[in-house]
């Protein structure tokens, strides 16, 4: 192979890598917010919990408060009861007793109902306490572990620049400018050629084009989309002697 096309190969592949270690390097941020954004939805679910919780435990308080203000209500009204003169005064104070004493049942009821509903969201508050310790611990577990790939990448992104760096430096100008004109208008500057056509645009190579581009001695580019071609033989397979 001709030793320029083969640089060039190896130049794209340290390329390629580069980028790849790049983009990953790139997106270490991106999974970190990720991860946060996950922690804050479980720190949403832990603090909704408490706060229904903390809210019922605050509405039976005061049904509580108007339980105790209706029973000092009603000893008021029954001291009243012994005073009254008439019998219509009477049975406007036993009236009056009956209307309290509803109003107490009713706070009683809703009383009740609080106690039930904050034994309910206490068990869902200790359940969302258990999985946001779950969840805490797989986020930091998680944040090391994108640290950690963070860290190798960085080395790999300098030990492949400098791989680059060192290939690009023994390639001649003429034919680096090339690979990078091509690079900057395509993206990726060299393709394979197999089964007669580029394999990254797909065009269809004239027959004897390919026949002189599978020898790989001399500089070829695609005539669709301009990439500097090569041709990978075969791997010969030996098969074993009977």
């Amino acid at each position: 192979m001709l030793q320029d096309l083969e640089r060039l190969i190896h130049l794209q592949r340290a390329e390629i890598d580069l980028r790849r270690a790049e983009a990953e390097l790139g997106d270490v941020p991106r999974r970190k917010a990720d991860l946060d954004a996950d922690l804050a939805r479980e720190r949403a679910r832990l603090e909704t919990a408490r706060d229904s919780l903390s809210q019922s435990q605050k509405a039976r308080r005061q049904h509580e408060a108007e339980l105790q203000d209706l029973e000092a209500k009603r000893s008021r009204y029954k001291a009243q009861l012994m005073e009254v003169k008439t019998n219509k005064e009477y049975t406007a104070m036993l009236h009056e007793i009956e209307t309290v004493e509803r109003e107490i049942r009713g706070r009683e009821d809703h009383i009740l109902a609080e106690m039930e509903r904050a034994e309910l969201l206490t068990a869902e508050l200790q359940s969302e306490e258990a999985v946001f310790k779950e969840a805490e611990k797989r986020r930091q577990a998680e944040e090391r572990g994108l640290d950690g790939r963070a860290e190798v990448l960085k080395r790999e992104v300098l030990q492949l620049s400098a791989e680059r760096d060192s290939v690009a430096a023994t390639i001649p100008q003429d034919v680096l400018d090339l690979f990078r004109r091509v690079a900057r208008l395509r993206g990726v500057a060299v393709a394979e050629a197999r089964d007669g056509m580029c394999q990254l645009c797909h065009m269809k190579l004239r027959l004897q084009m390919y026949v002189e581009l599978k020898r790989n001695d001399q500089i070829t580019q695609c005539p669709a989309c301009s990439r500097i071609l090569y041709f990978e033989p075969p791997v010969r397979v030996e098969l074993p002697q009977p």
